[in-house]
């Protein structure tokens, strides 16, 4: 029994202020959607209801969930999301037009969900079959302005007709409801507080409804209402309740049908100019019930899309672990590289308007020194303020392969790629962060992306800088190994390998060689495991065959693989799937609870889908891992980032091999998905940037010009080769060789801000040393050994 004391007849504002601390629903979710009119409102389901649902951008969750309950006032009751025999499915493959069956012995309830094209309202229609004497109720959590708190509740009446409604700060929604004649259809309706006199309370201390309470709040607030067996209800928001009802109401007085076939006509339309390719040559095809999940992951892609801040694109629209607690981790926000990844797999179906789109809004929130933050809010407010360089590449690449279409459409990149590649070059090759978000070094897939915008994006470029930036992605691609591998240490000795690319070279390891016998901080981990960067690997390097550095039977990328299937790799029933590196912290704990900021990775399934692409470009069986990818995948096609690999825990509701609570759908995963359909069905990588391969096609370059630079420094070239000098600030270098006479030269300043020296070619020596004036290296001696060539 609830300890809340209640009067049924006398209280009129709900008792149990202000509610239990409030959280979200889990990140696992069946199905995501919106409409593609004007309307600005997006929804997602799980456990066969509406949880979050946001308004009036894409980042901003207005509603815990919309549930029911159906009772038959004698104490019998059931919660429909509690039913394990639960359908979701939409009308059409990549549809979001829902029909959700629940059913129970006494019932089927059913659901029709579909967003308004033309009002900020997102319809339900209900229909309660079976035992007659059952009612269906409605329980709807506001979180209005992204949060359970401060929230306040009311049953009203709204020019006639019974309301639910509620308000916080600019925000306030409104629940309606029509039978069968359009006409008011709520009955008996009461508001609480979460947790101590919400209508589930009410249900689970009597038995049946019970409690009639008008208001409720500030706090964690509910509502719930009485409906007929058949129903249609609209959940309207806006800036004040009123205007909320007024927009739910609104959209009461139209047949259901008519917005669920203009739904169903709209995403027919944009499906038709979204297309998988045609098979090239005598490449395999992508089986039927494959295919149609790549129409669900176009339809995820643009789902995630904002309507206000066009081409601004957020990593989930769940939240993971969210049940856990209120805290909303960086998934509601934007990251330029799964913006481009997802722009990148749009465009692979043939959707250049939204390509478009997303480069005009990286290009409007680039920073002035060229780069862009780890990510940020839709408006281009920053929230985690890291670098991470191969999101400072990949907007050039999307800009590089919507030019190697044609179908850049009058858009201008010199100055964007200029500023980027110039940040690049002025901070490379070690990165703040690697593309995990956790270390700083030298990273394979950093390196990869990179180099591939140096080339691609050298075209937008003045000749000198183009030059420039061409010279240096081949030194970088030439020196790749030296600064991301090791060879013969005891780890590979162990492992019967040669040598091995690490997860990431430290930063200090490029002027310091004992730093790799020192450990390596992993982060998430309660308890650091001290393991030595030699004794890292992960699945980056797999970008090197991708992108055409390297070819797939190179024998330091074979080696590498041996090391990540001995070690990172896990057979599920599915398939074959992957942990990210070793030692990852960033998932739920040993015992199914939710991660907490430390925790015990899982496995990826999007590495499923990097993978295919390596073993596409090998000859070997991408199909099978497109299938494995879905196979991880809900019925309905959502895609999770990662999937438990251990037995399973039902109380938490941890399944081998299928979702945890971390973020589902996660927009990069469906990308990914979409990507290895469309590359197995091309033949070969479809965001393979042309100009890189070209260049390349899997060779390391033969180079004749070493680049110093403070964060890269050169301890030793072999003789006759240039040297020169990439640095951020002008200055003069004075240099002799072998203790012979100085000489001086000054830097050149190039349009992309990087200033620039050659020195003449070296012969016949065996010591260079140098000083810089004019920098914050003034003065320092700098010695670079002479060796004889290879």
């Amino acid at each position: 029994m609830n300890d809340v004391a209640v009067d049924p007849v006398s209280a009129v504002d709900a008792p149990g202020a202000p509610g239990m601390l409030p959280n979200w629903c889990n990140g696992a979710k069946q199905m995501v959607g919106t409409s593609l009119g004007p309307a600005r409102v997006w929804f997602t389901v799980g456990q066969g209801i509406l949880n979050e649902i946001y308004y009036p951008r894409v980042d901003i969750p207005q509603v815990r969930d919309l549930g029911f309950i159906v009772a038959d006032g004698k104490g019998f009751w059931q919660e429909v999301k509690r039913l394990e025999d639960c359908r979701v499915e939409c009308a059409e493959a990549g549809i979001p037009a829902l029909t959700i069956v629940h059913r129970h012995p006494r019932f089927t309830l059913t659901q029709r969900i579909v967003p308004e094209p033309n009002r900020d309202v997102l319809l339900v229609e209900l229909t309660l079959e079976g035992d007659e004497t059952l009612t269906p109720y409605a329980l709807l959590a506001p979180h209005l302005g992204d949060t359970g708190r401060n929230n306040r509740a009311e049953t009203g009446v709204y020019r006639g007709r019974r309301v639910l409604w509620a308000e916080q700060g600019p925000f306030g929604l409104a629940l309606a409801a029509a039978d069968t004649r359009q006409a008011d259809a709520f009955a008996a309706c009461s508001a609480g507080y979460s947790g101590a006199s919400d209508g589930w309370q009410d249900f689970h201390s009597n038995g049946g409804m019970h409690w009639r309470y008008q208001g409720a709040g500030p706090g964690n607030v509910a509502l719930t209402g009485a409906l007929p067996r058949r129903a249609v209800l609209a959940l309207g928001f806006g800036s004040s309740r009123e205007a909320a009802a007024t927009l739910a109401v609104s959209a009461l007085f139209q047949p259901f049908e008519l917005i669920w076939q203009q739904q169903i006509d709209d995403w027919r339309g944009w499906h038709g100019n979204c297309r998988l390719p045609q098979p090239q040559g005598s490449v395999e095809r992508i089986p039927g019930a494959l295919a149609e999940r790549v129409k669900v992951s176009a339809m995820v892609l643009r789902t995630h899309h904002d309507q206000t801040f066009r081409g601004a694109l957020v990593a989930s629209l769940s939240v993971p672990w969210g049940e856990s607690s209120e805290e909303r981790p960086g998934y509601h926000l934007v990251w330029p590289r799964d913006l481009v990844e997802c722009a990148g797999a749009l465009l692979a179906l043939g959707s250049e308007v939204e390509a478009r789109e997303v480069l005009r809004y990286l290009m409007a929130t680039q920073r002035e020194d060229g780069s862009w933050y780890q990510n940020q809010w839709l408006g281009g407010k920053p929230f985690w303020m890291g670098i991470q360089l191969d999101q400072v590449a990949f907007p050039v690449l999307l800009a590089g392969t919507l030019a190697d279409r044609e179908a850049l459409d009058g858009i201008e990149v010199a100055d964007m790629a200029s500023r980027a590649l110039g940040f690049i070059a002025r901070n490379g090759p070690a990165s703040p962060q690697d593309r995990w978000e956790e270390n700083s070094g030298v990273n394979t897939f950093t390196m990869a992306v990179c180099i591939a915008a140096l080339v691609s994006g050298g075209r937008f470029l003045p000749s000198a800088d183009e030059a420039f930036a061409l010279e240096l992605a081949d030194y970088w691609n030439r020196r790749l190994e030296d600064w991301t591998a090791v060879r013969d240490t005891g780890f590979a000795h162990r492992h019967g390998v040669s040598g091995y690319y690490l997860r990431v070279m430290p930063s200090s390891a490029l002027s310091d060689d004992t730093v790799l016998a020192r450990a390596l901080p992993i982060k998430n981990r309660r308890t650091d495991p001290g393991l030595r960067a030699t004794e890292q690997i992960g699945v980056d390097f797999l970008q090197l065959v991708r992108y055409g550095l390297r070819e797939a039977d190179d024998p330091l990328v074979r080696d590498t693989l041996k090391l990540v299937d001995e070690l990172l790799r896990v057979e599920l029933a599915q398939g074959p799937c992957w942990y990210r590196y070793t030692g990852d912290g960033y998932g739920e704990h040993a015992d199914g609870r939710a991660y907490d900021g430390t925790g015990h990775g899982r496995l990826w399934p999007l590495l499923c889908g990097e993978r295919g692409h390596y073993e596409l470009l090998a000859g070997g069986q991408p199909l099978a891992l497109l299938a494995a990818m879905a196979a991880m995948g809900t019925d309905s096609g959502m895609l999770p980032e990662q999937v438990w690999d251990s037995e399973a825990i039902a109380q938490r509701g941890l399944e081998r091999g299928r979702a945890t609570g971390s973020a589902m759908p996660l927009a990069w995963a469906h990308a990914e998905y979409v990507k290895l359909a469309c590359s197995i069905l091309e033949g070969r990588p479809v965001d393979r940037p042309e100009p890189l391969w070209a260049r390349y096609r899997g060779r390391r370059p033969e180079v004749y010009l070493w680049y110093w630079s403070p964060q890269a420094p050169i301890r030793a070239m072999p003789a006759g080769m240039r040297l020169g000098f990439c640095l951020a600030d002008a200055a003069t270098v004075s240099w002799r060789v072998d203790g012979g006479e100085e000489q001086s030269l000054s830097t050149r300043e190039l349009g992309m801000g990087v200033h620039v020296l050659r020195l003449p070619a070296v012969k016949d020596a065996s010591l260079l040393e140098f000083r810089l004036s004019g920098t914050h290296e003034s003065g320092a001696v700098h010695r670079v050994a002479l060796t004889p060539p290879a």
